[in-house]
C-alpha cells in the first residue's frame, strides 16, 4: 500500500470522528458515561448488613396450670382499700381473656389475702372485699358470673414471711383457684401404619380434688363375743323302789 493511500485513510478516519463528535453535541451536548469499569483484582461490594433480630415474645402473664390460673404479676389496690388500681386493668383484661376463651372452665374461686399488718377482722373484711371486687370487675367486662366465686382468707395463709416487707407484699395477693372444668377424655387407637386413630371422645366435668387427709382408724379393742353355754349332760334316772348306797 502506499504511502498516499495510508494518509488519505488516516484523514478519513479523523473525518469521521469529528463528524461524529458534532452530531452529538448538536443532539443534547454532553453524554454521561454510565458504564460501570472493572479492572482485575477487584474486591466485590460487602453485603448488606443483616436483618436485627426480632425481639423475643414475652411470656404470658396469665396462664392455666393444672386447677389454677397462675398469675405472674400482681393485681395492685389503692392501700387498705378494695379498690383496683388503673395499672392493673391490662392484667384484669387478660384474666377475663383467658376465661372467655376457656369456657370449659366452669368455677373458678376468687380469693384474696393479706399481709399480717391490723387485727385479725380488718384482714379478713379487707381480703373479702378486695376478692369480690375482682369478681365484680369481670363480670362488669363480659365473664358469666354463675362461673365465679369470691371469698377472703384475710392473713390466714401466708406463703412468705410476715417479719420481712419482701415476705408481706407476697403475702397481698389475690389468687383463682379452678373448682370444676370440663375434661375431654379420648381413647387413640394405632393404625397398621402407624398413624394416630380417635375412636372414642368424651368430655367430662371433673371437680378440683381436695386435699383432706384421712383420718386412721381408732384401733379400740372390741369385746371379745361371748360363747353360748355348754349344754350339761342329763342324770341319769333311777328305777322306783331302789335307794342309793352309802
Amino acid at each position: 500500500m502506499s504511502l498516499r493511500s495510508i494518509q488519505h485513510k488516516r484523514h478519513a478516519s479523523i473525518g469521521l470522528i469529528m463528524a461524529t463528535a458534532f452530531l452529538l453535541g448538536a443532539c443534547g451536548g454532553q453524554v454521561p458515561f454510565s458504564a460501570q469499569m472493572k479492572f482485575a483484582g477487584q474486591l466485590p461490594p460487602p453485603p448488606p448488613p443483616p436483618e436485627p433480630p426480632a425481639e423475643p415474645t414475652p411470656p404470658p402473664r396469665v396462664e392455666i396450670r393444672d386447677n389454677k390460673i397462675e398469675i405472674h404479676d400482681k393485681i395492685l389496690f389503692e392501700v387498705r382499700k378494695a379498690e383496683i388500681r388503673e395499672e392493673s386493668f391490662g392484667l384484669m383484661e387478660e384474666i377475663a381473656e383467658v376465661l372467655k376463651k376457656n369456657p370449659q372452665i366452669k368455677k373458678v374461686s376468687i380469693e384474696g389475702h393479706t399481709d399480717s399488718v391490723g387485727s385479725d377482722q380488718y384482714n379478713q373484711d379487707l381480703s373479702d372485699k378486695r376478692s369480690k371486687a375482682v369478681m365484680q370487675w369481670l363480670v362488669d367486662h363480659g365473664v358469666e358470673a354463675d362461673r365465679l366465686e369470691a371469698q377472703g382468707h384475710g392473713e390466714t395463709q401466708p406463703i412468705a414471711d410476715n417479719e420481712t416487707d419482701e415476705g408481706k407484699e407476697k403475702n397481698r395477693r389475690v389468687e383463682f383457684n379452678i373448682l370444676e372444668q370440663e375434661v375431654t377424655q379420648t381413647k387413640v387407637e394405632i393404625t397398621h401404619d402407624g398413624k394416630e386413630k380417635v375412636v372414642d371422645e368424651k368430655v367430662i366435668s371433673e371437680a378440683a380434688s381436695s386435699e383432706e387427709s384421712a383420718k386412721p382408724e381408732s384401733a379400740e379393742a372390741k369385746p371379745a363375743e361371748a360363747k353360748p353355754a355348754e349344754p350339761k349332760p342329763a342324770e341319769p334316772k333311777r328305777a322306783p323302789g331302789l335307794t342309793k348306797s352309802k
